[in-house]
Parts: C-alpha cells; structure tokens; sequence
C-alpha cells in the first residue's frame, strides 16, 4: 500500500494511492488523525488496506498538494559516511559506530515543493536517501527485533550547505536550515518489500544520473542503526530514520557541483518511487 499526507482546499488529510487516485482514508477513519496515527495501529492499518482494495479513490492525486509523507516526525535521525564508496570519496573510514546525526521537522518540504538554497551559502549539495518510518515505538530493541518496527519506507533527500556543515566538526549546522530536505512523495508499506537490501538509489540532478546505490551497500544496516539508536532514544511512530547516501555527491566531485536555483533534483528508489524537487533561492 501506497500512503500520502495531503492538503486539498486547506484540508489536511492522508490517503491510499490507487493508480493515479487517491482514497481518501481520513474522511473514513475520522478517529485518526494522521498519517503517524494510522500507521501506529495494526488494526486501523488493516482497515485502511481494506478500504483502499474496496475503491478506485475519490480524489484524483494530480489535484493534491502533497505534505512530507510524515507531516511533523518526532524525530528525524540521519546516518552519515554509511556506504563505503561514498565514505572513501568523502576521505573517510567508516567506523566502529554509525555517524549519527539530527534533522528537524521545520527543515522537511514535499514531492514537488521547492528545495531553498539559503542566502548564506552557494554550496547547496544532494544527498539521495532511503528514509525508513517506523511504525511501532520502543526502546532497547534487539536487532533481530527491529524490522518489526518498521511501517514503511520512503524517498528522502538530505541536501546539505556544505560551508556551514564543515564550520566545526559537529556538522549538524549545514543540515537543518530551513526548507532544505524533501520527504516522500509516499511511504510504502513494509509488506510491499520483499527484502529492502534489494533496492536500488539513484540522485538524478537535471535528467543526469549524479549517485547510484544499493541498499545491501550500508556498511550498518537497518535493523543495526534502529538497535543503535534505541538504546538512547525511544523509536515513536512516525519517527523517521535516514540511512545515508551513496557516492556522487556534488561537492567531492571536479569541479564541484552544487544545487542552484532552476535545478530539479530527484531521488529514485526501485520499487518505491521518485522523490523530485525544483530549487530556488531563499527570498
């Protein structure tokens, strides 16, 4: 199943997507409030699948504005250096423990929704990304345990100003400004994936293919990164986890290459979708 978050006539909503249709699963599940909500409940979960095998979609999805897949995860938690050719081309090593690192909520946009090069800085990167969304929360869980967590999956794009990533060596600063990262365009469900190490990533920046992955290439896998992390935070549903990006990335490349105003950048997931955004500058 395909889920969406949604805005149409000033009216949040979530839906299944069903061909070019979406149903429209707030208006039947008026007791949950959003995306976050239904995939939290097994049951409203299996209700939801039942209604969207049931219909063709009341809505049509082209007239809809899309929201981050996730409206207001809780939390936001970035990998960094977590494929060894993009740990190499970066000059590093992977280490003993993944690099960890936080986005906020404020700094996500949607399918479609421009991507913000800040007024400060001319170097605005890409970062094509499988974002994994959890669906069931807990703390100290084991990895064997972990992929019963996850709700789904979706396309996330972790741009980065680079100047201000590298200010110090904590280089969180460069990835929350506002408006800079993209989530969605929807989350498929964990049941759609037969085994998520057989997906393909692709970062295509203006029709030209820029990073290429597979997600069997993560030096730490899913089901280590939601043990790691658990043991110091509660997973909450909804909460969004970003396993990193593969090697092309515009700044190790020569001459660099960076976002600018006019520029589409997409992220392609097999069996997911494609993520797209157009950049513009900051006003």
């Amino acid at each position: 199943m395909k889920l969406v978050s949604f805005h149409l006539n000033n009216r949040p909503g979530y839906g299944a997507v069903v061909g070019d249709r979406v149903v429209d699963l707030s208006s039947y599940l008026a007791d949950v409030p959003d995306l976050a909500s239904l995939i939290a409940s097994p049951g409203k979960l299996a209700q939801a699948k039942k209604l969207a095998a049931a219909s063709e979609g009341e809505l049509v999805l082209a007239d809809l504005t899309l929201s981050p897949v996730i409206p207001a995860p809780g939390k936001i938690i970035c990998v960094g250096i977590n494929y060894v050719a993009h740990a190499e081309e970066a000059g590093r090593k992977v280490g003993q423990h993944p690099v960890i690192f936080q986005r906020f909520a404020e700094t996500l946009q949607a399918h479609d929704a421009p991507l913000v090069r800040p007024k400060v800085s001319e170097e605005f990167d890409f970062e094509a990304e499988l974002a994994v969304v959890i669906g069931k929360g807990g703390s100290h869980i084991a990895p064997e345990n972990a992929m019963e967590h996850v709700a789904g999956y979706t396309c996330f794009n972790d741009a980065s100003v680079r100047d201000w990533q590298f200010h110090t060596h904590q280089y969180g600063m460069g990835k929350t400004f506002r408006f800079t990262g993209a989530l969605g365009p929807w989350l498929v469900t964990a049941d759609e994936i037969a085994d998520y190490r057989d997906l393909q990533i692709r970062g295509i920046l203006n029709g030209e293919q820029m990073q290429e992955g597979n997600l069997s290439e993560l030096a730490f896998d899913i089901p280590h990164l939601i043990s790691y992390v658990s043991q110091a935070l509660d997973w909450n549903p909804g909460d969004i986890l970003a396993t990193g990006t593969p090697s092309g990335i515009g700044f190790k490349r020569n001459p660099p290459i960076f976002l600018k105003p006019g520029d589409i950048f997409e992220v392609t997931i097999s069996q997911i979708g494609t993520l797209r955004n157009p950049v513009i500058d900051e006003a």
